[in-house]
């Protein structure tokens, strides 16, 4: 049996993103998700979570939404905000020592907040990119704590793979933006397939119910109701519920 991790980035962004996650866990096959501890619904997804123990919750790091949790890394900054970085477009320019002290500094908020995180991963991937690798994987090290795996391997580091295709294009009404390219079927036939030689994997998700934080913040918005819904209601969801050769688990399992 293969064991899978349906996480579901940004909690903490807003409320409404914190119920669409809380719901698509009570009620659908999500298991776990990451916070972020530099966002305006942080305390209330941390009232959530104490609500519900085995939902699993790690440390969304952030670098590229809202503000720093610390005033001394102008290296990272806007003005008060964190910097409009074309993340995928160019080199990151930050100062790694900055950069360690804030990522640090999120993942000391979400421990003195009573919540123990169960692995680290990043807002928009930040963690995979040039040396921000070197700075996620001593922090890993220094909580022994798991990270999303997709960035450059390091045998001391706990890790799980993440499964491609994921979730965000799920109601997409473009076929050219469309990621998830067969059959609900097909699709559960590739994720058992990889689950016989990986063993663990991720599947990342945005769920979220809308609400004006989101609206505002985000250009990503409509699929993540989707995504809600697809969790709790599609023909996948309920496969996956009945088939034995999978296991729903968080990163406490790996």
């Amino acid at each position: 049996m293969g064991k899978v991790i349906f996480n579901s980035d940004d909690f903490g962004y807003s409320y409404g993103v914190n119920y669409g996650i809380v719901d698509a866990y009570q009620r659908g096959i999500l298991t776990s998700t990451t916070l972020m501890a530099n966002m305006p619904g942080f305390e209330h997804a941390v009232k959530l979570k104490k609500e519900l123990p085995d939902l699993g919750v790690g440390v969304h790091l952030t670098l590229t939404c809202g503000k720093p949790l610390l005033k001394n890394v102008d290296s990272l900054m806007e003005d008060d905000k964190f910097k409009h970085l074309s993340y995928y477009k160019q080199p990151f320019e930050v100062d790694g020592d900055q950069l360690y002290q804030e990522w640090n500094a999120q993942i000391q908020k979400v421990y003195r907040a009573g919540v123990i995180p169960t692995h680290l991963d990043s807002h928009h991937h930040t963690h995979t990119f040039g040396m921000n690798q070197e700075v996620v994987v001593a922090l890993a090290k220094k909580y022994d704590l798991p990270v999303r795996g997709n960035f450059e391997r390091n045998a001391d580091v706990r890790h799980t793979d993440y499964f491609e295709p994921y979730f965000d294009d799920v109601g997409e009404m473009s076929v050219e933006k469309r990621q998830i390219d067969c059959s609900i079927d097909e699709y559960l036939e590739r994720l058992i397939s990889v689950l016989r030689e990986k063993r663990t994997v991720e599947i990342m998700c945005h769920t979220a119910y809308l609400d004006q934080d989101l609206l505002n913040g985000s250009s990503f918005v409509y699929p993540r109701i989707n995504q809600v819904a697809f969790l709790i209601h599609s023909d996948f969801a309920q496969q996956v519920k009945r088939d034995r050769l999978i296991e729903l688990a968080t990163y406490k399992d790996i």
